[in-house]
């Protein structure tokens, strides 16, 4: 189960660095929202995204919060990666920008398995 645990909180850590600590400390330079005006999104779409994504690492890092809330994180991150993919193809084609969101997807696929395998544990142990 140590094992577990440690893949699970380094991957979750992956993550929590990704999607929360980096979008949180520069969503507002002029880089990032370029990046946003180049994907054809409007300005307030960037801002409103990194508040999700703070909130959604918070769900994942903080062992208090619920189960269902975890599972909405897991999926919101989800739908993120793979449209952040899909923005990135339609606008840019195939190129790494396209394919780094689905190598970030894999990172949180494994963190989620470890997530509830140690869930499973905890259950068991009850």
């Amino acid at each position: 189960m140590k094992k577990a645990k440690i893949i699970f909180w380094i991957t979750t850590i992956i993550i929590f660095l990704f999607e929360g600590v980096m979008p949180a400390l520069t969503s507002q330079s002029e880089l990032a929202k370029e990046g946003i005006r180049h994907l054809g999104y409007p300005e307030y779409f960037g801002n409103a995204l990194v508040v999700f994504k703070v909130l959604g690492v918070l769900a994942l890092v903080i062992p208090q919060v619920p189960n269902r809330i975890k599972e909405w994180a897991y999926a919101g991150f989800t739908f993120d990666f793979l449209f952040a993919s899909i923005s990135h193809f339609a606008v840019d084609g195939f190129g790494f920008q396209s394919f780094f969101p689905l190598i970030i997807l894999v990172i949180l696929l494994i963190s989620y398995f470890y997530y509830h395998k140690i869930e499973r544990h905890k259950n068991i142990a009850l």
